[in-house]
């Protein structure tokens, strides 16, 4: 009687090795964020809160508080980076909204400005399919840097109603 060894289907081994692969990088995502908070963070301000399935970060950078949130570590989750700029309601806000159209089209790269519980923030998201490393640190240094340059000239030009 000769012996016969059970080798599964090539497709098995692909999806195997596919799974295996996207478990890796979705446990070195939290290691990439933090990385990159520590090296943005010069005070050692930075917290982290575990939910059900995902973590919310935060830290200074300069003169604003960056918030970074991970919903999950499937392919369908997604990363946000977030930083308050301004709160609302201010001064002259057409053409605060005006001003904040031109820097989405021309000063923002990948991230935006939008409206947040009534506070204008710099925000990025990006599902995390096919994200590398690289893509998670620009994302968070893009919202941390253009944040704290912006909050100051944009709190003394539309500060206050």
């Amino acid at each position: 009687m000769t012996s016969q060894q059970i080798v599964p289907a090539p497709s098995a081994l692909n999806d195997e090795s596919a799974n295996q692969n996207a478990e890796n990088a979705a446990a070195n995502i939290v290691d990439v964020i933090e990385t990159v908070i520590d090296s943005l963070d010069s005070d050692n301000t930075a917290m982290v809160s575990d939910t059900d399935g995902g973590h919310v970060w935060k830290f200074k950078y300069g003169t604003v508080e960056v918030f970074v949130q991970l919903t999950g570590l499937s392919t369908e989750d997604t990363i946000s980076a977030w930083a308050a700029v301004l709160k609302l309601p201010a001064r002259d806000e057409a053409k605060l909204t005006r001003k904040l159209l031109e820097l989405n089209w021309s000063g923002t790269l990948e991230a935006r400005f939008a409206i947040l519980d009534n506070e204008i923030v710099v925000l990025s998201t990006r599902s995390l399919a096919d994200l590398s490393p690289g893509e998670i640190s620009r994302a968070i240094t893009l919202v941390a840097t253009i944040a704290d340059d912006q909050d100051e000239p944009l709190q003394a030009e539309f500060g206050g109603s």
